[in-house]
């Protein structure tokens, strides 16, 4: 009966430490930062941005420019990015915070600013052969104060320029709502 007993206590041992051993693993996979966090660190530093933004079809866009800060944070696991400058007129500041979810294998991006108190939440995929981050979310829309759908689309023509597209998504249609065209500074 001892030897059973002793039989089974280090049986049910082994398997506890393999059952460790493999959420170990599992958790490691998820906290170390991939070749998808390195694709993001490419784009630390200052970039000039061009914005444009369509707010009504038969009116001529509003365009201004801000500068953009990128630097990763918490250990190279997310991009943080700080936008200030001028936009209608009024100073403008915003900040986002792009990433890539190792455990459900998604990109999402969060995005607030000056102009507004909500937050927008995005989330998607990476299609390499247009070289583009393709995000779908939320945001409120201030003129009834409900959630709206939007879609944005992040390229890389290079490693010294970005465009992001917005569009609202409206009875299933995209609206082409801004476009900013970011340029590395040297």
């Amino acid at each position: 009966m001892k030897k059973t007993l002793l039989f089974l206590s280090a049986a049910f041992c082994i398997t506890t430490s393999f059952a460790q051993s493999g959420e170990e693993q599992a958790w490691m996979s998820f906290m170390t930062p991939g070749e998808e966090h390195k694709m993001l660190a490419k784009d630390d530093g200052q970039w000039s941005e061009e914005i444009t933004i369509y707010m009504n079809p038969s009116a001529p866009p509003v365009t201004s420019k801000s500068i953009c800060t990128n630097s990763m944070i918490l250990g190279g696991r997310y991009q943080k990015s700080i936008h200030k400058g001028n936009m209608m007129g009024m100073p403008f500041e915003g900040e986002s915070t792009v990433g890539f979810d190792n455990g459900r294998k998604v990109w999402f991006s969060t995005w607030v600013d000056n102009m507004g108190t909500g937050i927008m939440y995005g989330e998607g995929v990476y299609d390499k052969s247009k070289k583009a981050l393709i995000l779908n979310g939320k945001m409120t829309d201030p003129n009834t104060s409900k959630a709206v759908d939007y879609k944005e689309v992040m390229t890389w023509p290079d490693a010294d320029h970005q465009k992001m597209e917005m569009y609202a998504i409206v009875d299933g249609k995209e609206i082409k709502t801004m476009e900013i065209v970011f340029t590395r500074m040297k």
